[in-house]
């Protein structure tokens, strides 16, 4: 690790509170002008640093650069082990863990960037990704499952997301079968699983779960196009907590990976239909032809039943819905 990281590693750790420059160079084993240095570095980076002479650093409660170090101390003690890397700018995450997954790098490697450039969504659509705003993540998987399983990552990715959102900002979340988060009733959050599998076996040969969260309100807002659909965590004009990005990711590795460890049991199915908000309404498949009925189950397998105003009940396993007026 680069005496910048070192640095800021222990600046986040104090963060709010000042720590002099003698005092990281000694913790270091580096010298003063070392640290001023990399102080200097991580100011020009854009890091809120605070210099006053005689007392030393502090980095501002305020600041809201994702970092390495500010997501990993909000991991759990047994998550420290996933090894993170953060972008300022990548045009994807998810192109970003496929390129490592086929130099064949290690399960737990997580990209995690401020903006994406050429972002991802489900069905071949763009997912927009500004800068400040949101939190881009991908993960690189190797389950060992059929690739028929790979939409359990993507449903316990979902619930994953919903609980560390509403543990940050204090909001409800809710899903959208099969990959969606909602809060004040626009998505927050969507999730693309990527696979590649090995057709002789029909096993996995590796999976990548990309998630992005809209945490605050863009400042140059939404497009106009996703006005209507699009939303944030925090209502625009609230004042967000400078942690709240880091905190959210690293809230959602800990949860997925808890669920993830025992993706077998399906132990967040319980969690995923309780979060569902389109149980119990009449719904449209966007697929043509069209079904249009009531919402009835989301099954074990975690496919949506809808049942038709004739009594038959259509089960899908992949695919999207629209919530359509009675």
């Amino acid at each position: 690790m680069h005496v910048k990281e070192q640095v800021l590693k222990i600046l986040e750790e104090q963060k709010g509170n000042r720590i002099s420059g003698t005092a990281l160079a000694r913790q270091l084993n580096v010298s003063r002008n070392a640290v001023w240095k990399a102080v200097k570095g991580l100011q020009d980076a854009g890091y809120a640093i605070s210099a006053v002479t005689n007392k030393g650093y502090c980095l501002q409660p305020e600041n809201d650069i994702l970092s390495v170090q500010s997501i990993a101390k909000y991991l759990h003690p047994e998550r420290r082990n996933l090894h993170l890397e953060v972008h300022k700018t990548i045009d994807s995450t998810n192109n970003k863990a496929k390129e490592y997954a086929a130099r064949g790098m290690a399960e737990g490697t997580v990209v995690i960037a401020e903006e994406q450039t050429a972002g991802r969504g489900r069905m071949g659509r763009s997912f927009y990704s500004p800068p400040e705003s949101g939190v881009y993540i991908s993960v690189l998987l190797r389950p060992g499952c059929k690739a028929q399983e790979a939409l359990y990552i993507t449903t316990a990715m979902a619930v994953a997301a919903a609980q560390a959102i509403e543990e940050v900002s204090g909001y409800p979340a809710e899903i959208k079968w099969v990959n969606d988060v909602f809060c004040h009733g626009k998505k927050v959050c969507g999730i693309l699983t990527e696979a590649s599998v090995n057709v002789e076996n029909e096993m996995l040969e590796y999976a990548v779960a990309g998630i992005g969260i809209n945490v605050r309100t863009p400042k140059q807002r939404f497009p106009s196009a996703l006005e209507q659909v699009a939303g944030s965590v925090f209502p625009e004009g609230e004042d967000v907590n400078g942690e709240a990005r880091s905190r959210i990711a690293a809230g959602v590795l800990n949860h997925f990976w808890q669920y993830y460890e025992h993706l077998a049991e399906h132990t967040f199915m319980e969690e995923y239909r309780r979060r569902s908000f389109l149980l119990g309404k009449r719904v449209q498949t966007v697929s043509q032809p069209p079904v249009t009925g009531v919402a009835v189950e989301i099954n074990d397998s975690g496919h949506l039943v809808i049942k038709r105003e004739d009594g038959m009940l259509i089960t899908l396993n992949s695919g999207e819905v629209s919530v359509r007026p009675v």
